[in-house]
């Protein structure tokens, strides 16, 4: 594997629900609007996605004045209930992430997430994870997730100096939503059920492989790029 991209929620870490936390505090400060998160679905959504659907659903018009005040707002919650609500890194993450940098011939290290550019940087510094990372794709540069694994795989490209073939491309995630996006560029995934997902739920989905968690997994199992599940 030439270029290895992590999902961050449940898959790097758990932040203890900071995040739909302060979706709903900037909501509501925003737009006077209560309990606007109730009902919606945030695993392996874009933080675009997911105001958008808030929005329509509160009745107020997705425009982008709108998004920009809301995020404005979010980050700082979002900082906030990061020190306030018990979070952690994920199992395995930082020897699997140790494991990948010792190789002789690492691979290079991204993020694929839904989170917003800033919000990313936030939630992985907070841990000590942000700077383990070279490139990214966040839901600044789309709403659809499966084209925000496009240009992570283009910004790696871009990078590296040349085209990395999907097949040497690794997606790791949580939710069958980044299964997906994985298997949109032809790329290789990784699920693991550290996430709201089981292990049996994402091995319905046919990832490539699928582990508990990143504990003991070694990492030489997954460079051949002919590997199959």
């Amino acid at each position: 594997m030439q270029l290895v991209l992590f999902d961050i929620d449940g898959t790097l870490i758990q932040t203890g629900g900071a995040g739909v936390k302060a979706f709903a505090r900037a909501f509501h400060e925003e737009f006077h609007i209560q309990n606007a998160t109730e009902g919606v679905q945030f695993a392996g959504r874009t933080d675009t996605g997911l105001l958008r659907e808030m929005l329509v659903r509160s009745g107020v018009a997705p425009v982008p004045a709108h998004f920009a005040r809301f995020f404005d707002r979010y980050v700082f919650w979002l900082d906030h209930f990061l020190g306030t609500l018990p979070g952690r890194v994920c199992p395995g993450v930082r020897s699997f992430i140790a494991a990948l940098k010792d190789l002789p011939d690492p691979p290079l290290l991204g993020l694929l997430t839904g989170n917003i550019r800033l919000g990313a940087e936030i939630k992985l510094r907070h841990f000590g994870l942000w700077e383990l990372f070279s490139v990214g794709a966040f839901a600044d540069d789309d709403e659809n997730r499966n084209c925000i694994s496009a240009i992570a795989h283009a910004r790696g490209n871009l990078v590296r100096g040349r085209i990395i073939p999907t097949t040497q491309v690794l997606v790791i995630g949580d939710t069958p939503h980044d299964i997906e996006c994985g298997r949109a560029i032809s790329a290789k995934t990784l699920a693991v059920a550290t996430g709201s997902s089981s292990l049996a739920e994402l091995q319905r989905h046919q990832p490539t492989w699928a582990a508990e968690n990143m504990e003991g997994l070694d990492v030489s199992h997954f460079l051949a790029a002919d590997q199959t599940a």
